[in-house]
């Protein structure tokens, strides 16, 4: 899926939508030793608007259109449709429309017994359908082709806090009292979660599956391996970092803030120029060997380019909105500098005197240290 779809299916999940309706609801509590201590499907036909809205509202946040970073695509490996298997275990689920009790508990006995999560959570599942309207060649909506039925499940997996002892006001009695009792709450904001058959090209894809994670640099990769059975891509973070060593290792003595400065400015031009592509812009081997040697590195350095990636990368290409840095941070012993994007070419680096210096071009003469006027003598 891309954030275009991601984003349609987001616009539309809600029942004003007219194309939506969310049908059932499981739910789960699994305590922090991973017992099953409650589970329960509902109808959201006789279920309350405030409670219906509320299941809406979690599960939506899952329906992140930051596509690549807290919302990826996984691909399912063949023997992921092996019988009990993630794949088979996920259809099963979906063919049932959450109506059929064994395969339900098996969904939430993968989960269970293959999750690795630091506390008790709740898990939110509903099936939902959502009319496809069919369009034609010039975008619009289609009159003469039928729609089409998309199916899918969503999934949230949300923490379960427990509140603090302490003073609490009572309505009733008009006091401060102590509370000696905890409550478990159910967090209102999934730490993970998953869609599934994934929408793609406005239809179902049911070998995809899109998996939300809250922290892009810190996806739960037990739950793509192991819940879900697919092999786990880099993240967001990861993606960055092996971005760097390649053009430290690649760059080697060449590296300095100019060069930095300009593979980044290069990198934010070609993630504009394909903004409005549908599909996710990346960057391999063969465009980061363009864009730095439209930076200026030596034909010598760029040889070792494409092993270098390789041994960090493999054959995957990079996202490129992940490499792209939105500010300049230079930093030595006891000193840190932040330059923003519009001030990146009043910065230089020089030798003065024998020592290393960093320069700034001063064209505004109001300055301030600590919140005071200073003047340059």
């Amino acid at each position: 899926m891309n954030k275009k779809e991601t984003a349609e299916i987001k616009k539309n999940f809600s029942d004003k939508s007219g194309f939506f309706i969310m049908e059932k609801v499981l739910t789960a509590f699994v305590d922090n030793e991973k017992n099953l201590r409650y589970s329960n499907t509902k109808s959201c036909i006789t279920m309350e608007s405030d409670e219906l809205e509320l299941y809406q509202n979690i599960l939506k946040k899952v329906l992140n259109t930051n596509v690549g970073k807290n919302f990826t695509e996984y691909e399912f490996p063949n023997e992921a449709y092996e019988e009990e298997k993630s794949q088979d275990i996920l259809y099963k689920l979906l063919k049932s429309e959450l109506k059929d009790e064994e395969s339900a508990d098996n969904f939430l006995n993968n989960i269970i017994n293959n999750i690795s999560y630091t506390g008790a959570f709740s898990v939110i599942t509903a099936y939902c359908t959502y009319t496809i309207r069919r369009k034609n060649k010039l975008d619009e909506f289609s009159e003469d082709d039928a729609d089409e039925l998309y199916r899918y499940i969503i999934t949230a997996i949300c923490p379960v806090e427990v509140s603090d002892t302490g003073f609490v006001f009572d309505n009733f009695n008009n006091e401060i009292v102590h509370r000696t009792e905890t409550e478990l709450f159910i967090s209102k904001a999934p730490s993970d979660g998953f869609l599934y058959p994934v929408f793609s090209n406005r239809s179902s894809d049911v070998n995809h599956i899109m998996y939300y994670c809250k922290k892009a640099g810190s996806p739960n990769i037990s739950i793509i391996e192991n819940v879900l059975g697919c092999n786990f891509v880099m993240s967001a973070d990861n993606e960055k970092a092996n971005f760097q060593n390649i053009l430290k290792t690649v760059a080697g003595d060449e590296l300095d803030y100019t060069l930095i400065n300009t593979v980044n400015e290069k990198i934010k031009e070609t993630v504009e120029q394909n903004k409005d592509d549908t599909d996710t812009c990346t960057i391999d081997s063969n465009k980061i060997h363009d864009i730095l040697e439209e930076s200026g590195v030596s034909h010598e350095r760029l040889q070792a380019l494409d092993k270098v990636y390789e041994s960090s990368c493999g054959n995957a290409p990079l996202t490129a909105s992940n490499l792209v840095e939105s500010k300049t941070v230079l930093k030595t012993a006891g000193i840190t500098v932040n330059i923003s994007p519009s001030a990146s070419d009043k910065i230089r680096t020089s030798v003065v005197d024998g020592r290393k210096c960093l320069l700034i071009d001063i064209d505004d003469p109001n300055i301030e240290i600590n919140g005071l006027p200073v003047n340059l003598r």
